[in-house]
């Protein structure tokens, strides 16, 4: 139940992202529920590889190299999904900062609701 329910409030944040940002755009709810999924889906498999990658740099960035890898990693969904349109990679890196936020909300939100 957790799951499903943290899938359609990731879904809401990303068309509250559209909504406040206007350089990421959906065509459907339907369409932010497959972005968050797919999402989702990259930040499980690809983002610890691409972080043990870019370990040096992220080290000598002190951190901020992430806010790339989640841009990209933002951009890549974009790019490979009808319905969901970044303008570019300073919208994405925008998007990607906005959607990390209220995906913390999220989390702290399901954690609050569904605490055993």
């Amino acid at each position: 139940m957790k799951l499903i329910v943290k899938w359609l409030m990731s879904a809401v944040a990303l068309l509250t992202v559209a909504w406040l940002y206007p350089g990421v755009h959906f065509a459907s709810f339907a369409s932010a529920l497959w972005a968050a999924a797919f999402i989702g889906l990259l930040n499980s498999l690809v983002r610890p590889v691409l972080l043990v990658l870019t370990l040096p740099v992220t080290v000598f960035t002190l951190g901020l190299f992430l806010f790339v890898i989640n841009a990209l990693l933002f951009w890549l969904a974009a790019y490979l999904l009808d319905g969901f349109m970044v303008t570019g990679f300073m919208s994405a890196l925008l998007g990607s900062i906005i959607y990390s936020a209220l995906s913390l909300v999220v989390n702290l939100f399901l954690e609050l609701t569904f605490s055993d």
